[in-house]
C-alpha cells in the first residue's frame, strides 16, 4: 500500500508471531520504519513466541510497545514465561486469549483511542488440535463483539488456531460485525486475503516474524530428528535471515468495514549474531 490513508480512514498494521530473539531484534528495528512508511495508524504484533520460541516476558512486552505496538496479541503460549502472570495486571495493552475462563489473570480484548477514533482488538484462540481446550471462540465472540461495537465498529481479531477451516469459519461467522479477522500459530503466511462479502477482511494465517532457513523458526536439524527418531528434544529458535510477515488492513472508520487488505512480507538485513 503506497498511497496514504484518508482521514476516515484507518489504517492497521498486524505482524505475526514473533519468534525469539531474531524476530524481536528485526521487529525492533523494522517496525518504527514501516509505520513511517506505510503510513500506519495502529499497530498489532503477536508475541506469544518472542521469549525463546515460548511465551513472552514483561521485558520483551516493553521492548515491542516502544517499538511501536499499541497492541500485543498472545495464543497458547502465553504463560510458559511465568513472570509474565502478574504482568498482566499492569499492562491492559497486553492480550491472551478472550475465550479463557472468567478469573484468568489479564484481558482477551480493549478499545484504544486513536488520532481517527476508536480500534478494537480481540485475541481469541481456536480449539481444534490445541492443547489446552478454552471456552468455544464463536459462542464467546457473540457476546465480546456485541459488547465492543457498542464503544466502536473498528475491530480487528487475532485468531490464533491450529486449524485453516476453524480460521476461516470463524471469518465467515464475524462477517460484518469485525473490521478483520486475521490468524496466527502456524507460522506459515496463507495466500487468501480477501473482504468477506460483508466487510471483514480475512487472512488465514500472517505467517511469523522469524529466521527463513528454520522449522515453524526452529533449527531445522531438531525438527527433523524430532520426525525421524521420534524422540523427545529441545527445540532452539534458528539463527540466519529473518523476515517479517503479517498484513495490512484499510477500515473505513465510521462504518468499521474493510477496504482492502494485503499481506506483508519484508525481509530484514541485521544480523542475528549474538541474538
Amino acid at each position: 500500500m503506497t498511497d496514504a490513508p484518508s482521514d476516515q480512514t484507518i489504517r492497521i498494521l498486524f505482524l505475526g508471531d514473533v519468534m525469539g530473539d531474531p524476530g524481536r531484534k528485526a521487529v525492533g528495528e523494522m517496525l518504527p520504519r514501516l509505520k513511517e512508511e506505510l503510513q500506519i495508524d495502529f499497530a498489532i504484533v503477536n508475541g506469544e513466541n518472542s521469549a525463546g520460541g515460548r511465551g513472552i516476558t514483561p521485558k520483551i512486552a516493553i521492548g515491542l510497545m516502544r517499538a511501536g505496538a499499541a497492541v500485543i496479541t498472545t495464543g497458547d503460549h502465553v504463560w510458559d514465561q511465568k513472570e509474565i502472570v502478574p504482568y498482566f495486571s499492569e499492562e491492559p495493552r497486553l492480550l491472551r486469549p478472550v475465550n479463557y475462563p472468567a478469573g484468568t489473570p489479564g484481558e482477551g480484548s480493549l478499545v484504544l483511542e486513536t488520532k481517527k477514533g476508536k480500534v478494537g482488538v480481540i485475541n481469541v484462540q481456536g480449539r481444534t488440535f490445541m492443547k489446552m481446550l478454552l471456552e468455544n471462540p464463536f459462542t464467546v465472540m457473540d457476546e465480546v463483539v456485541a459488547e465492543m461495537r457498542k464503544e466502536t465498529p473498528v475491530i480487528f481479531v487475532d485468531m490464533h488456531s491450529e486449524t485453516t477451516s476453524e480460521k476461516v469459519a470463524l471469518g465467515w461467522y464475524l462477517d460484518g460485525r469485525v473490521s478483520a479477522v486475521v490468524g496466527t500459530h502456524t507460522h506459515v503466511q496463507t495466500a487468501d486475503e480477501r473482504v468477506l462479502p460483508n466487510g471483514t477482511a480475512f487472512l488465514c494465517d500472517a505467517g511469523m516474524c522469524g529466521p527463513v532457513d528454520s522449522c515453524i523458526g526452529m533449527e531445522v536439524q531438531t525438527a527433523i530428528e524430532r520426525f525421524t527418531k521420534l524422540l523427545p528434544s529441545k527445540g532452539h529458535v534458528a539463527r540466519g535471515q529473518v523476515k517479517l510477515c503479517g498484513a495490512v488492513v484499510d477500515v473505513d472508520a465510521t462504518t468499521g468495514k474493510a477496504l482492502r487488505i494485503e499481506r506483508l512480507q519484508r525481509v530484514w538485513h541485521g544480523s542475528t549474531e549474538g541474538a
